[in-house]
C-alpha cells in the first residue's frame, strides 16, 4: 500500500469549495483583540530593558507598547542585536533611527534602511553608506516602493 495520495480533480475542487476564506487583518483583529496597555507592563518592559540577557532586552526593543525613551535607551545597547531590533521596529522614534543610521554595525544600519518609516533624509543618508549591502538593501526598498532612488 502507498502512502502517496493522488486526489481526482473532483476532489481537488470540492476541498477548494470546503476550505475556509482567509480573514482580512481587521477581521482577525476583531476576533482577537489587544488586551490594553496598561502601566504595569510599561513597567515590565522597564525592567526587563535591564536584564543581563540581550535576548531579553531584544524582546523588549521589538515590543510596540516599548515607551520613546527606553527606545533612545535600547539605541546605545552594547549589543547589536539589540540596537538591530530597535532599528527593525516600526513603533521606534524618526529620531532614533536617524541616530542609528548612523552605527558602527552594518546589520543594524540595515534594519534601519528597510524600516518603513525611515525618514527621507535618512534613507538618502544611507543610500551613500560605506557598506555595499546597505546601499543594495536601499535599493531594494526604493525598488519595492517604486521611487526613483539612485545610488
Amino acid at each position: 500500500m502507498s502512502c502517496i495520495r493522488f486526489n481526482t480533480p473532483a476532489q481537488r475542487e470540492a476541498m477548494r469549495r470546503a476550505a475556509p476564506s482567509m480573514l482580512t487583518s481587521e477581521e482577525a483583529a476583531a476576533l482577537h483583540p489587544m488586551p490594553p496597555v496598561t502601566e504595569s507592563k510599561i513597567h515590565r518592559l522597564r525592567v526587563l530593558a535591564q536584564s543581563a540577557n540581550p535576548k531579553i532586552r531584544e524582546s523588549v526593543a521589538s515590543s510596540y507598547n516599548t515607551p520613546a525613551d527606553l527606545f533612545e535607551t535600547l539605541a546605545h545597547d552594547p549589543d547589536d542585536g539589540v540596537r538591530g531590533c530597535v532599528a527593525r521596529n516600526e513603533a521606534t522614534p524618526c529620531d532614533v533611527l536617524r541616530e542609528l543610521a548612523s552605527d558602527g554595525s552594518e546589520m543594524v544600519r540595515g534594519w534601519v534602511a528597510v524600516n518603513y518609516f525611515v525618514p527621507e533624509d535618512t534613507m538618502a543618508e544611507l543610500a551613500d553608506d560605506d557598506s555595499a549591502t546597505v546601499r543594495a538593501l536601499v535599493r531594494w526598498k526604493a525598488s519595492l516602493a517604486g521611487e526613483g532612488v539612485t545610488v
